[in-house]
């Protein structure tokens, strides 16, 4: 009875530190989308065209955002799999490496969205509607870009921090940093897009000045609070003596983190690729995706936070060496994802119908936006089981297989499947989002295998 006994007990270990990672996670994107949902509706009600504007600059954004996940992740590998070597050293040398490569990929992507901003907006203005609305669209989203990217950087270097402390399965520092900027970000937008204490009605680029205004706010937290507290952050001790990393370890990470980047980098494409063939079926698809896209992204953090912290606690085990147990915990930890999708997806399906009624828009918009709410409820089971899938091969390091297995099928079946169906079908834009997000199903299949066939089961940290 006692191996029995000691078998349940390493199994709720396990369970309590996967909960007690992707807890805080939970709660800060749940909060955080949250006020992005309160922040789209404020916007929504200014109306259609700022809606649409912002969106699709927002949609430029989140290709930015995966770029710096990709580098941030790449290098993360290492990060988690040396704390469960317990090499603080190596820690170290890791969050270096993602500060400055953080930074340089942000001046980078600044610059090109300075100068290429209002031809890559336009490019989603492209579909049938009326010209003045575009003209004024196309307007409102390059104001609303051009002070967004102040903010980039301090991403990138928010990243950094962030994305160490919670390889570390430190998460809840990261939380309250964000949680404070969220209300920050939240006050601002109330003060500025509508005008409010003598201050004048900004509308969209209010939005976008009380966003870098919030995420300089977390990164100032995330800085002092590390700073001050080495015995809870003990690789930042010493990371700012200098920034050497020894060359043959930034070689290793830089073979990581170039193919998880150039991952996210081609997916985040694809999907934004998608997106600009949904906008030349129609116009207002623009403005209804940025519905379902808000309702998405407050459903589905259960699964995403699970998923992340699945590949974290995948990343310990594989760092202690113990790659047997690695293999048996995945496969159930990957399910207890998929049941958040099944929960959430239900919840999206149920409040379809009504969240649509919350923003100033046609009718027409609001009863696409609840077919493609529905869409996506169904298929958010599927989501979930993907993304646990895509964090349990990465925690390995074998980044080639996540590319394979994410960015591959992205512009092999899916991209082309949007195009062909948006240029050349008769089909209305609901049928194409709905064949488009069936071919999840095909990316199931995959990881199965992918999964089950234990090519992930790696210690790159020895």
């Amino acid at each position: 009875m006692e191996p029995l006994t000691q078998n349940k007990s390493k199994e709720s270990s396990y369970i309590k530190k996967l909960l007690m990672i992707a807890i805080p996670m939970m709660v800060q994107n749940g909060i955080s989308n949250f006020v992005n949902l309160l922040d789209n509706l404020m916007i929504g009600r200014v109306g259609t065209n700022a809606l649409s504007g912002v969106a699709i600059a927002n949609q430029l954004i989140f290709v930015f955002y995966l770029v710096i996940f990709g580098a941030t992740a790449g290098v993360g590998i290492f990060t988690a799999q040396y704390h469960g070597k317990g090499d603080t050293e190596g820690v170290r040398y890791t969050f270096r490496f993602k500060l400055i490569l953080n930074t340089i990929l942000s001046a980078i992507c600044t610059l090109v969205f300075l100068i290429f901003c209002p031809y890559l907006i336009h490019l989603f203005l492209l579909g049938e509607g009326d010209p003045a609305d575009a003209a004024e669209s196309l307007r409102i989203g390059v104001n609303y870009m051009r002070v967004i990217l102040i903010s980039l950087i301090p991403i990138g270097l928010t990243q950094a921090y962030a994305g160490t402390l919670k390889d570390l399965g430190r998460t809840k520092l990261p939380m309250i940093a964000s949680l404070c900027a969220i209300l920050v970000n939240l006050c601002g937008n109330y003060v500025l897009i509508y005008g409010h204490f003598g201050l004048p009605a900004l509308g969209a680029v209010g939005a976008a000045i009380a966003t870098v205004f919030s995420r300089f706010v977390e990164l100032a937290i995330l800085i002092i609070y590390t700073g001050k507290h080495p015995d809870v952050c003990p690789f930042i001790s010493g990371a700012f003596k200098d920034f050497r990393v020894p060359k043959e370890l930034a070689w290793k990470y830089i073979r990581k983190a170039l193919p998880l980047m150039a991952n996210e980098s081609l997916w985040s494409l694809g999907v934004t690729t998608m997106n600009q063939c949904y906008s030349f079926k129609s116009l207002d698809s623009v403005a209804a995706l940025n519905i379902e896209s808000t309702i998405w992204n407050l459903m589905a953090v259960a699964f995403i936070a699970m998923g992340e912290a699945v590949g974290i606690v995948m990343g310990h085990i594989l760092g202690s060496g113990d790659l047997s147990t690695a293999k048996s915990k995945a496969k159930k930890m990957r399910w207890f994802t998929v049941l958040c999708g099944v929960v959430f997806g239900l919840l999206a399906i149920g409040v379809a119908p009504f969240f649509p009624l919350l923003y100033n828009t046609s009718d027409h918009i609001r009863s696409m936006a609840t077919s493609f709410i529905i869409i996506c409820g169904v298929v958010m089971p599927l989501a979930a089981y993907n993304h646990a899938s895509y964090f349990i091969i990465r925690s390995g390091g074998n980044a080639m297989i996540t590319v394979i297995f994410d960015c591959v099928y992205t512009w092999v079946i899916a991209v082309p499947v949007a195009f062909l169906l948006s240029h050349y079908s008769n089909l209305s834009i609901t049928w194409i989002l709905g064949i488009v997000q069936a071919l999840e199903s095909i990316k199931c299949i995959v990881a199965f295998f992918l999964v089950r066939s234990n090519l992930w089961v790696k210690n790159i940290v020895k």
